[in-house]
C-alpha cells in the first residue's frame, strides 16, 4: 500500500485542475456538511442574492478587495 508521502508524490504531477478536484474529493470524503448549517447558508445566500438583484448592495471588485489585503501584510 502507498504511503501518504508517496500518494503526494504522485499527485504533484498531475495538472492543478486534478489536484483542486482530487483535493474536493477528499475534503468531501473526510468532512461531512451538517445539514443545519447548510441550510442556513443555503438560506443567507439567497438573502444577499435577493439583496443584490434588488439593489440593496452593491457589489465589490476583485481588485478592490485583494487590495485590501495587499495593504494589511
Amino acid at each position: 500500500m502507498p504511503t501518504a508521502a508517496d500518494i503526494v508524490r504522485q499527485i504533484e504531477s498531475f495538472t492543478p485542475a486534478d489536484r483542486v478536484k482530487i483535493i474536493d474529493m477528499v475534503i468531501r470524503d473526510t468532512i461531512k456538511p451538517d445539514p443545519d448549517i447548510e441550510e442556513i447558508w443555503i438560506r443567507e445566500v439567497e438573502a444577499r442574492w435577493d439583496s443584490f438583484i434588488c439593489g440593496d448592495i452593491d457589489s465589490v471588485s476583485l481588485e478592490d478587495v485583494m487590495g485590501k489585503y495587499r495593504e494589511n501584510r
